[in-house]
């Protein structure tokens, strides 16, 4: 048997409880039971106008399922679900949303176990791990349960691959490629696109096996997607400097804008200069893409070529050659550009989890790995939020001229974008 990766989760005595955990764990059941409780009152409201031959309500409350539990982010919280009776005869069943028959875990469980799995925990040390993080009431997570687990969410992304993209409409998208090692000789390139739909939320677009980050690799993922419906290119997509996608975009949808991320590109220019001068650079790095104004950040760019294009001549190359790209969002919406300056909201996501850096022996496979990262957005999706001032998209949709972030008041030639 190999030796344990988790020699600091060292777990608590049986016999010591927490009280807050006990507290937040009663919190939790007194919660969830009155919720089902409106449930189960919206539920008997539906049926209040049936009524017996003698007056009496036909569907009632009648007891309780069997107490179960279910795990939960602060350890297994037992929960009862009530019954109803319908003494007509008649097919009445009351089940709750909130605690469908057959859940067991909450989504937070769902979520940890790929983020265990990204850091680099081995299966068999899930159960050693799970309870250190949730309490020792984290039952039933074997290595067997989360293999099965494995090999479903491996089935759902390739469904979810699969699915018809008709009705999906993206105005902006954010890509990217995240790298992690797998096994020694073996490394993974996920290819990854966030997109905003015409009512802001953000969602999750692709995430697929790249094998490297090149052309061939993006246009093949693209393509697959305009394949599946979607043909409607966005407006903006924003990613980092690497050639392949914006190549791969512009063959595939050659209408839309490319903005590069400045987060990806003041890091590539730092990279190329000793440390003491960074923080200059930086500081003038952050008066361009600050700028109000297009004009502005023309200005603070030149001032920064001329005042270190003679010593640092291969960063200051660096900042230069993207230069349009780098300012392609001063024509969107001034209130978007917190949003599409950056790829954030893909760096965010894998901010807490570097994928595999430690290559090692048996650690997983590229497949295993790709599901995992699927499921760990998919969990993410979910805390997404809108997009500040969405409503101004449909402008964007439409077509609508802005320059400097503002509305242009003569939009003679909109048609025509």
């Amino acid at each position: 048997m190999t030796d344990s990766t988790l020699r600091a989760l060292s777990q608590p005595e049986p016999e010591v409880s927490d009280p807050l955990h006990d507290l937040l764990r009663q919190g939790a059941r007194d919660l969830i039971a009155k919720a089902v409780e409106a449930e189960l009152s919206t539920f008997l409201a539906q049926y209040a106008d049936k009524t017996l031959e003698d007056g009496r309500q036909a569907v009632v409350r009648n007891g309780y399922l069997p107490e179960r539990t279910v795990q939960t982010g602060i350890g297994d919280v037992t929960v009862k679900v009530p019954k109803v009776r319908d003494r007509s005869g008649g097919q009445a069943c009351f089940n709750s949303s909130l605690l469908p028959p057959y859940l067991k875990r909450a989504r937070s469980v769902e979520e940890l176990i790929p983020w265990l799995y990204l850091k680099g925990i081995s299966t068999g040390d899930y159960q050693e791990a799970l309870s250190a993080l949730l309490g020792d009431q984290a039952k039933g997570l074997s290595a067997n349960t989360v293999s099965r687990l494995k090999a479903q969410w491996l089935d759902e992304h390739k469904v979810w691959c699969q699915r018809d993209l008709a009705d999906r409409h993206y105005v902006y998208w954010w890509a990217d490629g995240v790298y992690s090692n797998v096994r020694l000789d073996d490394r993974l390139c996920l290819l990854v696109i966030v997109g905003v739909t015409e009512h802001g939320c953000k969602e999750l677009v692709a995430v697929e096996d790249g094998h490297r980050e090149s052309e061939a690799s993006w246009k093949e993922l693209l393509t697959g997607l305009r394949e599946r419906g979607l043909t409607g290119a966005p407006r903006l997509a924003i990613g980092d400097g690497a050639l392949g996608f914006w190549k791969a975009l512009s063959k595939v949808y050659p209408t839309t804008a490319h903005q590069r991320c400045w987060v990806h590109k003041a890091a590539n220019v730092l990279n190329k200069l000793p440390k003491s001068v960074q923080p200059k650079i930086k500081a003038d790095l952050h008066e361009i893409w600050m700028a109000e104004t297009r004009e502005a950040a023309h200005q603070a760019f030149d001032r920064t070529l001329k005042r270190f294009g003679a010593k640092y001549p291969q960063a200051m190359d660096c900042l230069a050659k993207d230069r349009d790209e780098l300012l392609a969002f001063y024509d969107f919406p001034a209130e978007h550009w917190v949003h599409i300056r950056t790829t954030n909201p893909i760096e965010s996501t894998f901010a807490t989890v570097r994928l595999r850096t430690k290559r090692s022996r048996n650690c997983g496979s590229r497949a295993t790995t790709l599901a995992m990262v699927f499921k760990l957005l998919q969990t993410a999706q979910k805390r997404w939020r809108r997009i500040k001032h969405f409503q101004k998209l449909e402008l964007v949709i439409s077509n609508v001229k802005f320059q400097d972030g503002e509305q242009v008041a003569d939009q003679s030639d909109r048609n025509a974008a």
